[in-house]
């Protein structure tokens, strides 16, 4: 390899490469390099986020290092390792309670859409024509020495997210290739490369053969950004998004929400996506519990919202719902047009401005007057909860009051 073939970072870029400094990267780096000098370069997301101007997240590193040596020399070196993807070259370094994903060069034997066999490799551009975006395959020297053998720092320039090589047989390695298109070009472009796009576009069909964990991860990771609607839009129209979940999709809704919650959650933005008939999708995509929760209680809270509530009903359905699950049903009623801006920024604001008390009484005060443990102590409970909210939650004298009128109503 010859030196022209590298190119160093400019001034400007370094202001967005101070991680190069990192001493918990410098301890992975130095032992793989202990071992053989040049071994290792940064590569993926963390070159490339800082190549367009922004902080990386997470730290990969490529080595021609083979697993067992990266497991040693990190051994060597005091730092522990697990082995997170070892039968695909990737070991993760633990480092300062953080990973670092260090994975060896690799070439593809074979593919079939979901899975690759690999071959380890030494060749970093065997290693970088196997990979799926050009933006994604630019490599990067612990000295700060750009390494990019599939033109990527020429697209970064241009604002171009482009398949390495042939469109048609790199997502014919693996069809998740399809949607991390739609997400990448969303995130860092105006426009859709439109060979790409008509692979994306001709090869839908192969989504089907991916598992609905990678589909969920990568689709909710779409709605993540703030211009999903974007993303949505391109993949509607080359019939994506119905092999995905094949119901009418409100897109409009989509890009209303993200006009005022761009950060919304992921299951926020398929509540509003899909609507009602959205029922069943997050087990379709094998979504957690958790973020199932929050598609189906952001679609009943937005129906409880309306527009001219006033505030003390408002603070009612803050109580109930819970806040965070209020500000998001708040976001989801705006975005499917059942308030407009102002009747959201006013809700909003009560719920910014309000905390919910907590009710100061309990069934042990109930059982203390005298009414037998059971059912008729949940009943009491429940009406004094709903006249204290009813009552716009009254100090603790006036709640005391309600609880004694409740039990002597049931003694009655």
């Amino acid at each position: 390899m010859s030196a022209d073939e590298f190119i160093p970072l400019t001034v400007q870029q370094r202001t967005h490469f101070g991680w190069l400094e990192d001493a918990s990267l410098n301890k992975v780096i130095a032992a793989l390099e202990a071992v053989e000098p040049g071994s290792a370069r940064f590569v993926g997301g963390c070159v490339r986020d800082a190549l367009f101007g922004g902080a990386p997240k997470d730290f990969d590193v490529a080595t021609t290092l083979e697993p067992d040596s990266v497991v040693a020399a990190l051994k060597t070196a005091g730092l522990r390792s697990a082995p997170t993807g070892i039968e695909h070259g990737t070991v993760t370094a633990i480092v300062d309670h953080h990973g670092v994903e260090v994975t060896t060069l690799r070439a593809d034997v074979s593919t079939d859409g979901r899975r690759a066999t690999v071959a380890f490799t030494r060749d970093w551009q065997v290693d970088a024509g196997r990979r799926d975006f050009t933006i994604n395959a630019i490599y990067l020297t612990p000295d700060g020495q750009l390494y990019d053998p599939v033109a990527g720092i020429a697209d970064i320039e241009a604002g171009r997210v482009r398949f390495i090589g042939d469109a048609t047989r790199r997502i014919a390695e693996d069809f998740l290739r399809i949607l991390r298109f739609f997400r990448f070009t969303a995130r860092f472009s105006e426009r859709f490369d439109e060979p790409g796009l008509t692979a994306c576009t001709a090869q839908r069909g192969g989504i089907a053969r991916l598992s609905a964990e990678r589909i969920g991860a990568e689709f909710m990771a779409i709605l993540s950004l703030p211009r999903a609607a974007f993303a949505l839009k391109a993949m509607q129209d080359a019939g994506v998004l119905r092999a995905i979940w094949d119901a009418p999709a409100d897109i409009d809704a989509v890009a209303r929400l993200k006009t005022i919650a761009p950060d919304a959650l992921a299951p926020v933005v398929l509540a509003v996506l899909f609507g009602a008939q959205g029922t069943g999708v997050g087990a379709r995509m094998r979504l957690s519990n958790a973020e199932k929760a929050i598609r189906s209680n952001t679609l009943k809270g937005a129906e409880q919202i309306v527009a001219k509530a006033p505030d003390k009903a408002v603070r009612g359905l803050i109580y109930r719902l819970g806040r965070d699950v209020f500000l998001d049903a708040a976001a989801a009623a705006f975005a499917l047009e059942r308030i407009d801006e102002a009747a959201h920024a006013r809700i909003v604001g009560v719920a910014k401005a309000w905390q919910a008390p907590t009710l100061s009484v309990s069934g042990r005060h109930i059982i203390d007057a005298g009414v037998p443990p059971g059912v008729p102590v949940a009943k009491i409970l429940e009406a004094t909860e709903a006249q204290w909210i009813a009552e716009d939650f009254p100090e603790s004298s006036r709640l005391i009051e309600i609880l004694e009128t409740q039990i002597a109503a049931l003694r009655g």
